[in-house]
């Protein structure tokens, strides 16, 4: 009966003790702010009383808020992935996220941008373990363009000489052949808000040490990486490199109206198939010509007089 009285006055004591202790951490909380809001207001009434205007409020140098969500889908390979890492180090105003699942749409992507607050998005996909599909789109109002990425060459796999500091804000180079249509000039202004590097971004670094150069051949966008070698103004290539074909435009983030196709454009499957093709009609002609060369020296030696030594080296059998 005693140690349960003495247990019941150590935890009412201890109970007071902790209930003093948080009432006394509250008063001077509130102390504290009520001392605050009289300095303050003490401020403005001096301020205003001397006639000096208030103090401005230092504008923040970081303006364009624009992030990219760059990731992928699942069943890539080693060298997409690696393509994707390079171009995260590249752009040090980007986001990324876990690999997307193949039974999931598209347009949940704008979903995933939202999430993480990004305004752009570069998306890669892969069919048969062979092509490697792009997406660049602005989200969530569009317009978004599919592309065909081919002769992909990463960093690690080149071995190039260039070097540029990470984080460092690039030159984005065009090909003059961007102004002669309206969908590249789309597309330049879509690149441009991709790949450009806000002022001040927390990420970057105040250096501009390297370019990006965006050519048009062949009805292809290639793109290269280069490095502004100091003095002499000379560039030297740092990669990755790879090629971009235009598939389509749509009006919409990831989807919409169509808004441009291209005609020249060639599916994997069908380019596959028509070199199978031109590789089974060599191999037909090579076999006909064969049996033409044969039938031919069989006419050749048809009208001949047969060689009376022909059989001279031919011995014969025992049997």
């Amino acid at each position: 009966m005693g140690a349960m009285d003495a247990a019941h006055v150590v935890d009412e004591a201890t109970g007071q003790a902790s209930a003093t202790i948080s009432g006394e951490t509250g008063r001077k909380k509130r102390k504290r702010k009520r001392d605050e809001v009289e300095t303050a207001e003490t401020l403005s009434r001096s301020i205003a009383n001397s006639g000096e205007p208030a103090p401005l409020k230092k504008p923040k140098k970081w303006k364009n808020k624009q992030r990219v969500l760059v990731f992928c889908a699942r069943g890539i390979t080693y060298r997409c992935r690696h393509l994707v890492n390079d171009l995260k180090i590249l752009m040090p105003h980007s986001r990324t996220d876990s690999k997307l699942d193949r039974k999931d749409k598209l347009p949940v992507i704008n979903e995933i941008c939202e999430m993480k607050n990004c305004t752009k998005c570069m998306f890669f996909e892969m069919r048969k373990k062979k092509d490697i599909y792009m997406w660049v789109s602005n989200v969530p109002d569009g317009p978004s363009a599919k592309f065909l990425v081919e002769n992909v060459h990463t960093m690690n796999e080149l071995k190039l000489t260039g070097n540029c500091l990470k984080g460092s804000r690039p030159l984005l180079s065009f090909d003059p052949s961007f102004g002669g249509s309206p969908q590249l000039e789309l597309l330049r202004e879509l690149f441009t808000q991709v790949f450009s590097t806000p002022y001040h971004h927390p990420k970057s670094k105040p250096f501009v040490d390297h370019t990006l150069h965006f050519s048009v051949l062949d009805d292809r966008i290639w793109f290269r990486n280069y490095q502004i070698v100091d003095g002499g103004g000379g560039l030297t290539e740092i990669g990755p490199r790879f090629v971009l074909q235009l598939i389509k435009v749509f009006s919409g983030s990831f989807g919409g109206p169509t808004l441009y196709e291209n005609p020249h454009y060639i599916t994997p499957n069908a380019h596959r198939r028509a070199t199978k093709l031109a590789a089974a009609f060599r191999y037909k002609n090579r076999v006909e010509a064969k049996k033409s060369l044969g039938k031919r020296r069989a006419d050749e030696t048809r009208g001949l007089p047969q060689d009376p030594l022909e059989d001279i080296f031919n011995e014969p059998t025992d049997t």
